[in-house]
């Protein structure tokens, strides 16, 4: 611990900066007035009598000509203040500043300023110890005990000053607990840059690359001061410390925020509450963070929140997410994740967004070796149900669900849209693949308009993909399909007794694709056993084989005739045949879900590339990159829904009368889907146990209404009758 020393009483507001950091000709608030905006008619010496009235309201100044002020100055509104070296005043006059329903004088009153630059009708009072800050316009500081910067202040960004050590640079630990996969935070950092240099670690040129861009983005001399935006309210908080913080944010009741970047803006107002501690992080435009909350080491991305004591370290939650109440450690979580309750805890994993952690679920449970905890990888739509427990290391495709239990050993999922259960009474993992599909539509519709409605984002830097029917998705249905055709035709001849060893993996998929094509009740006959999904010997049973792998091959349809039909709309002059030379080629399979924004791998490549050659020399310009492929997304996924429209009809190409099946198919699943999702939603009103707690169907209808009032499945409807109108239109340009 440092002694308490005793200095000179002149050094406590001289020398902020180090004598040997300031360069020749400047002096230590050179920084300073780079920052700050002069008053239009810039500022000027007190008048005797003004210096006269001041002391008379008890202030004070070691030195009275450092105080400078503006023509509009009411000497009435400070009193009983103690300046030290050069504070600069704006407009100050006999107005009332309002928040809410706090109204304040403006002026300052019962505080110490050192050193600061404080703007337009601003209201200070009770402020113990204000340092090295430069205040907005329009500003309420009330009772706050310690608000100050520090010469070497970084505002949250993982840089290293003039004169420190390697040693004193924050890094973030995301994905593991070894620090393996650590990267540098800075302020306008998102998910898809924390998962470029967090997954790609062999790639030791990009690491070194990524490194000096951010060090090279930020100034790295000495004495930049900490500042607020204008229209800011800070009151009731204990500590500030090297905290640079946006317009328009209101902070109250904060015990400790320390060395952080708070964006906001009017568009976009960050609300900071009681009780939270927060340290070495960034928080994004839009967050509330409420209700004794910890975090340490972290980012916050756009429209996030956390709340009711939740605890976020060495983790990256992505835009539109909310953490309340629980553990989060080691994470990189992208946009859309939704964890409310106490006894939830995820730690060590990379979550790819528009997920879901229930009460009492426990991702990553250590201790399964005497190592560090490895990792977790859950694609898209990850949903643990209630109490479940999962240890490391698994692998989750999208949109998987898991049934509440304690699930024994290490997983690999590679089925998407499926439910995993422990059947404790069996001793076997179930797994039943397009389970979203078949049983749960009402949530699978309505993820992707849910997620989009919650999408309250102005500053989108981060370009996401809310459409569980995307090419990273498909191209997991393809890979799921190519297992249920091995591991049914492996079945098969497990039922006759042929030996399967000796049968080719092509033969195989012959075989499956036969059974499964074939009669629903001989798939039903067999004892269909998934491979490679469990660390542990144990039957791994796939339920309802046949009507899972026919699903698929329906969402597979849906996505191709969606998406084509989104090109013919988006090009009104297009025609079939126009569409078919624009669209077609080889399946790109290779996609890559790169923080919520989907991508084909070959330009992640080739991003990664130039980065490494210096093309992409800074993060404004590999932002700029994630914005040219985000543009050029749309074709690039209906040109792979051509091609898998193609791979459907089994085809180079497809005909007008293909196409013209294939619409008939659409509306057939659109249709089906308007059903299902009615079907999966009305389990809930005729459910005799919901019905149990009200008095008469009446009291039932006043309370939750009915299934025909809900506004997701009127939604729907009208969808579908709409899709119907569009494809009379569609039918024009075959």
């Amino acid at each position: 611990m440092h002694d308490v020393i005793i200095l000179p009483p002149e050094k406590i507001s001289r020398d902020f900066i180090p004598p040997e950091y300031i360069p020749k000709g400047k002096d230590e608030y050179y920084h300073r007035n780079n920052q700050t905006t002069p008053p239009k008619k810039g500022w000027r010496n007190l008048r005797s009598d003004e210096v006269e009235r001041l002391v008379k309201n008890n202030n004070t100044s070691d030195d009275w000509d450092q105080i400078l002020v503006t023509d509009e100055f009411d000497t009435n509104q400070i009193q009983n203040t103690r300046f030290f070296g050069l504070v600069r005043i704006g407009r100050l006059r006999n107005v009332i500043i309002q928040h809410h329903d706090l109204r304040v004088p403006a002026g300052i009153t019962n505080s110490l300023i050192i050193s600061c630059d404080i703007g337009d009708d601003v209201a200070i009072h009770d402020v113990h110890y204000l340092a090295h800050y430069i205040i907005g316009n329009c500003c309420i500081l009330f009772d706050i005990h310690e608000m100050h910067t520090t010469d070497h202040s970084k505002f949250g960004n993982g840089i290293i000053k003039e004169g420190e050590p390697e040693s004193v640079r924050t890094w973030l630990d995301l994905m593991n607990e070894t620090g393996s996969r650590k990267v540098l935070p800075f302020d306008g950092m998102i998910t898809a840059d924390a998962y470029l240099w967090a997954k790609y670690r062999d790639d030791k040129a990009l690491q070194q690359k990524l490194v000096s861009i951010t060090q090279n983005t930020f100034d790295n001399r000495r004495g930049f001061y900490g500042s607020t935006g204008n229209n800011c309210v800070i009151k009731h908080s204990l500590i500030l410390k090297d905290v640079k913080i946006g317009s328009h944010c209101y902070i109250k009741g904060a015990n400790k925020l320390k060395n952080l970047t708070i964006n906001s803006s009017k568009a976009e107002p960050t609300q900071i509450g009681e009780g939270v501690e927060i340290v070495n992080g960034i928080i994004g435009y839009g967050c509330h963070i409420f209700y004794g909350c910890k975090a340490v080491k972290f980012i916050l991305g756009n429209n996030s929140s956390l709340k009711y004591g939740a605890r976020l370290i060495n983790s990256f939650l992505g835009d539109n997410s909310t953490i309340s109440c629980c553990e989060v450690l080691n994470n990189l979580i992208f946009p859309a994740h939704e964890q409310h309750h106490n006894n939830s805890f995820l730690v060590a994993a990379v979550v790819m967004g528009q997920s879901n952690m229930a009460a009492g679920a426990t991702i990553g449970s250590n201790h399964n070796s005497r190592a560090n905890d490895n990792e977790i990888k859950a694609g898209r739509g990850f949903w643990p149900g209630l109490c479940t427990s999962v240890k490391h290391s698994c692998r989750f495709a999208s949109f998987v669900l898991l049934v509440k239990s304690d699930y024994p050993a290490e997983l690999d999922i590679p089925l998407p849209f499926s439910l995993l259960n422990n059947n404790i009474s069996k001793n076997q993992l179930e797994i039943m693949p397009a389970y979203w599909w078949l049983y749960n539509m009402y949530a699978l519709a309505r993820n992707s308009w849910k997620f989009q409605h919650r999408d309250n984002r102005v500053m989108k830097t981060q370009n996401i993909e809310f459409d569980p029917f995307a090419p990273d998705t498909i191209e997991e249905i393809y890979h799921a399909r190519h297992l249920l055709e091995i591991w049914t035709a492996k079945a098969g001849l497990r039922q006759k007794g042929d030996t399967i060893n000796n049968t080719n993996d092509e033969k195989l998929l012959k075989l499956g694709r036969q059974l499964l094509t074939g009669k629903e009740d001989i798939v039903n006959g067999l004892e269909v056993l998934g491979e490679n999904m469990e660390n542990s010997k144990r039957k791994q049973f796939i339920l309802k084989t046949y009507r899972g792998y026919h699903a698929y091959t329906d969402i597979l349809h849906f996505y191709a005739v969606k998406n084509l039909i989104n090109y013919l709309i988006s090009h009104p002059k297009a025609t079939f045949t126009s569409m078919c030379n624009d669209l077609k080629g080889k399946r790109v399979k290779d996609w890559i879900n790169l923080g919520g924004q989907i991508m084909q791998a070959k330009d992640l490549d080739k991003m990664r590339s130039d980065i490494t050659s210096g093309k992409l020399s800074s993060w404004e310009k590999i932002h700029k990159r994630y914005d040219e492929l985000w543009k050029k997304y749309p074709v690039d996924k209906q040109k792979h829904a051509f091609a898998v429209l193609c791979d459907l009809y089994g085809k180079e190409t497809i005909t007008g009368s293909d196409w013209e099946s294939a619409l008939n198919k659409g509306l057939e699943i659109q249709e089906y889907i308007r059903d299902q999702v009615y079907v999966s939603r009305k389990k809930d009103f005729d459910n005799p146990y919901r019905q149990s707690t009200f008095r008469n169907l009446d009291e039932m209808t006043a309370v939750v209404g009915t299934i025909d009032d809900n506004g997701f499945i009127i939604q729907v409807k009208k969808e579908t009758e709409d899709f119907k109108i569009l494809l009379k239109d569609i039918r024009k340009k075959i």
